[in-house]
């Protein structure tokens, strides 16, 4: 021990004689100015060459002209994005999702369909036009024609593209007849393709009885302008306008990323006319029936594409077992937990590239697990790697709410907890 103390204090001395010698602030200078050059230099190649996280940088694939094309980006919407990289879209040319469209995921991917020559053929006279669109009634639209419900737009194979201009298209326009409909003392104008008046009856799905007249006769050839009309005597009638609900088409494409959509079709609304026969007592109606249901507006199918690819870090839930019926349920809770972001912890309003503040006693992780650290019960790798992110959030899913669509309906139901 005595040995000990001895030389302690011989070190304590030869210390105080180094630290009392000038040229002893000439290695302490060197090394402070070396070091201010090297935090400089990182200073630099941080700022400069994007070292740092960019917060709300997402990853984007834009597919066009034959080539992919990925993007790192801070841009909020389709459109911004392809004006910051100077891609030009040209009239006929299709962006799927369209340029309104929000970014909010990594892997977000931008399909851009090139308008290509089109023939277009109504009543014998003929249009060219660019189109990218998917349908013919789509490409109808786009190359300016109004179309109405009742038109049908058809498309046939181009026979010969150098003599009729169109690469592999040509649409057909047939045209739907318009005349007036006074359907028991209501008038309507409406729209068809039937020939004759019986046919247009036919079509309507409307039966005369004894009572019902019609005028002029059913063999009558239905041209524009006419009117057509159905009388009840002896009775009483009340008519009811109704709307038609939008039908909608999904189709499922694996260009698009999962949760994202895109319409190739815009649909609309029909409307139809229920005509009631009213049965009176002492000019009390006690009981009315169905006369008629006239479709006045044809509706218009949406088709919807519905993005299923799930390349990237939404691809993971497949890899952490989680059934892809849970994958909607999932996909909103994460997103509005995180942003999909493994590293994020509560109160980050960017995505860190690295771990930052793993150990936060609050929410970290894709699902904000609290505290963030209790999901190394599903490996070691926890803080950085969302597939056993995604392992423990489902597993606390299942145990706690009993599977991801009750977890959902938590979700709403109690203040997006």
């Amino acid at each position: 021990m005595e040995k000990f103390k001895k030389k302690i204090n011989k070190f304590k001395a030869s210390f105080i004689n180094y630290i009392k010698h000038p040229l002893v602030f000439i290695p302490l200078g060197s090394f402070i100015l070396i070091l201010s050059i090297v935090l400089s230099i990182y200073h630099f190649a941080a700022n400069t060459l994007h070292l740092k996280t960019i917060p709300n940088t997402k990853i984007v694939i834009i597919s066009h002209d034959k080539m992919s094309q990925v993007v790192p980006t801070t841009q909020k919407t389709v459109g911004a994005l392809l004006k910051a990289v100077n891609i030009t879209i040209n009239p006929g040319d299709v962006v799927e999702p369209d340029l309104s469209a929000a970014i909010k995921q990594d892997d977000f991917r931008i399909n851009i369909y090139r308008g290509k020559p089109v023939k277009i053929v109504e009543n014998g006279n003929v249009t060219y036009a660019t189109s990218a669109a998917a349908t013919p009634r789509a490409i109808a639209i786009q190359s300016g024609l109004q179309l109405y419900a009742e038109d049908v737009a058809a498309t046939n194979p181009s026979e010969n593209i150098l003599a009729n201009g169109a690469i592999g298209a040509e649409i057909d326009i047939t045209r739907a007849t318009p005349f007036n409909l006074n359907l028991y003392g209501s008038s309507y104008g409406v729209r068809t393709l039937a020939k004759t008046i019986g046919d247009y009856l036919k079509e309507q799905n409307i039966k005369l009885v004894p009572n019902d007249k019609v005028s002029p006769d059913v063999k009558t050839p239905i041209s524009e302008g006419m009117t057509v009309s159905l009388i009840l005597t002896g009775q009483k009638t009340v008519t009811i306008k109704e709307t038609i609900a939008t039908p909608v088409n999904q189709v499922y494409d694996n260009n698009l990323a999962y949760g994202t959509t895109a319409v190739r079709q815009a649909g609309s609304p029909g409307q139809k006319v229920v005509t009631y026969k009213q049965n009176l007592q002492n000019g009390v109606v006690v009981s009315q029936d169905v006369l008629s249901s006239v479709t006045i507006i044809q509706p218009v199918t949406e088709i919807v594409a519905v993005g299923t690819s799930l390349s990237g870090i939404k691809g993971d839930m497949a890899l952490a077992g989680i059934a892809p019926g849970d994958y909607s349920y999932v996909d909103y809770i994460i997103s509005h937990e995180s942003g999909w972001c493994a590293t994020k912890a509560q109160g980050e309003h960017y995505c860190p590239a690295f771990p930052d503040n793993q150990f936060t006693s609050n929410g970290y992780g894709l699902c904000q697990a609290t505290p963030g650290y209790k999901m190394q019960s599903a490996g070691s790798d926890w803080a950085t790697n969302p597939i056993t992110q995604l392992e423990w959030c489902n597993g606390y899913a299942v145990s706690r709410y009993g599977g991801w669509y009750n977890a959902y309906m938590h979700w709403i139901n109690h203040a997006n907890w």
